[in-house]
């Protein structure tokens, strides 16, 4: 039995200096550039109120103790129960109390929240404007070449991942597009800017993604224009409905029995 041909393509030496060379380092340059570029355009985090932490932290609290209540005994936990939903139905812990129970202000107006608008888009420019010259630059020049073939044996799925630009179906998927290279750089530098800038650097642009999705992960326990006695109320209602069962309820006798 014949083993099938394998394919192969001669391609100039020069491809490896002139192409894939120089999109490796134009992305790794842009990455550093674009780290600095973040760093200088971010605003210094301002200082929150106390009772605005107070508030937060409030909440936080009674969440807690939902979730641990089983390590506690019944009476700390039933001191604590009633002591937080006290607070919570008399507003202790707002942080305007003075405003409880009106309409919830528009966060349009809010200057933090455009202050954190404001920086996601100036997060997004350092982002997108770079990416968008070097795809221009790639599409302008490198359109269309074949710069290397991969090792090892890949599926069709990897196809129009790994030939973007190149047009040619009995091509073998091995091989790799200048256009895809790029691709391959954009998600696969992450462990050299790790090594570069360290961590906490702003160069990945997965990274960038994903605070993107979710920007005020841990900043605030409340949403904007969220009315924060109705969070509370709703934790009041929370810790009513919990049902306490202590872990160490009757452990004497799980123990004697285990050992007996």
């Amino acid at each position: 039995m014949t083993e099938p041909m394998e394919q192969s393509i001669h391609r100039d030496p020069a491809l490896f200096y002139w192409i894939l060379f120089p999109i490796s380092i134009v992305m790794i340059l842009t990455g550093v550039l674009r780290h600095y570029a973040t760093v200088l355009l971010a605003s210094a985090p301002k200082k929150q109120e106390l009772l605005a932490i107070r508030e937060q932290r409030s909440l936080l609290r009674g969440i807690n103790l939902r979730n641990n209540a089983h390590v506690i005994s019944p009476s700390a936990f039933a001191a604590r129960k009633n002591y937080m939903i006290s607070a919570y139905k008399e507003g202790t812990f707002l942080k305007d109390p003075e405003n409880k129970g009106k309409a919830s202000a528009n966060p349009m107006t809010d200057p933090a929240a455009m202050e954190g608008m404001m920086g996601m888009m100036k997060g997004n420019m350092a982002m997108m404007v770079p990416q968008t010259l070097i795809m221009s630059w790639i599409n302008a020049f490198f359109a269309g070449f074949v710069v290397l073939k991969l090792p090892f044996p890949l599926t069709l799925r990897f196809k129009s991942m790994l030939q973007s630009g190149v047009m040619t179906r009995d091509l073998d998927v091995r091989w790799v597009s200048s256009l895809s290279w790029y691709f391959l750089n954009l998600f696969g530098l992450q462990s050299v800017f790790i090594f570069i800038l360290g961590n906490e650097n702003a160069a990945n642009q997965m990274a960038q993604q994903m605070s993107q999705m979710n920007p005020g992960a841990g900043a605030s326990m409340f949403q904007p224009g969220q009315d924060p006695d109705k969070v509370f109320q709703s934790e009041v209602e929370n810790l009513e409905v919990l049902e306490h069962e202590y872990i160490l309820k009757g452990v004497e006798e799980r123990l004697l029995s285990s050992i007996a």
